[in-house]
């Protein structure tokens, strides 16, 4: 856990608190930094709405800004894989980084045409019965919103961050990322969250820290995928 910084007069939490009125006028945050933590650092965030509820699986990332050595050892991005299964995305929410390979399965036993017009990522891929194409490259980070030409119900997500330090909320709305010293820049993302909360920013210095952000507005009515019954015409 992390502890609390003992500066006198606080300046170091007024500046912090400063910057985070003028980043998050609409949003909540509680923050508490340890003082002279030069390791490896530890960010715990819990993302909530409003009313106190948590935010299951949202991404959560940090970049690092600045001039500091948090990627000398990263050696490449990991690739991810999008299956089709039950007629459903699978995962849901795929998070990769920027240059990250992803393939695209698929183990149903009916043919899908999955596509994608989103500006961090455009293209079409027909996918026949247990077929395995050629996977692949997120170039650019951003939000990837998938469909199926097929199955009008279909909706996943690739989001492609610009960091090898990012995870997913669990059922709480907490999230933990182990990172190098230095400086970052805090990002979450979920579909469900409204208007520009969708994607803000948080400078964070060197140091452990714990987060408590509360989103100005409620997350938008879960998307309910229509549930399939029988063979259906592409079997």
């Amino acid at each position: 856990m992390a502890k609390a910084a003992h500066v006198a007069g606080g300046p170091l939490i007024g500046v912090f608190i400063s910057k985070l009125t003028r980043a998050f006028p609409v949003a909540t945050i509680l923050l508490t930094l340890a003082a002279h933590y030069t390791a490896a650092e530890t960010f715990e965030i819990q993302l909530l709405q409003q009313g106190g509820e948590p935010v299951p699986g949202a991404v959560v990332a940090l970049e690092p800004i600045g001039d500091h050595h948090a990627l000398d050892d990263i050696n490449g991005a990991e690739p991810g894989t999008m299956d089709q299964i039950n007629r459903q995305f699978a995962p849901h929410i795929l998070v990769v980084q920027r240059g990250a390979e992803v393939s695209f399965p698929n183990s149903d036993s009916i043919k899908h045409h999955v596509y994608s017009f989103s500006q961090a990522k455009t293209f079409e891929i027909k996918l026949y019965n247990d077929s395995n194409p050629e996977a692949l490259v997120f170039e650019r980070a951003g939000e990837v919103e998938l469909g199926c030409n097929v199955h009008d119900w279909m909706l996943g997500y690739i989001y492609v961050v610009d960091t090898p330090f990012f995870t997913r909320s669990d059922e709480t709305g907490r999230a933990q990322l182990d990172a190098p010293s230095g400086e970052y820049l805090l990002r979450w993302w979920h579909p469900r969250i409204q208007g520009s909360a969708s994607e803000r920013s948080l400078e964070l210095a060197s140091g452990q820290y714990e987060a408590s952000i509360t989103l100005s507005r409620r997350l938008l009515p879960r998307y309910e995928q229509e549930e399939i019954t029988g063979s259906g015409d592409y079997d």
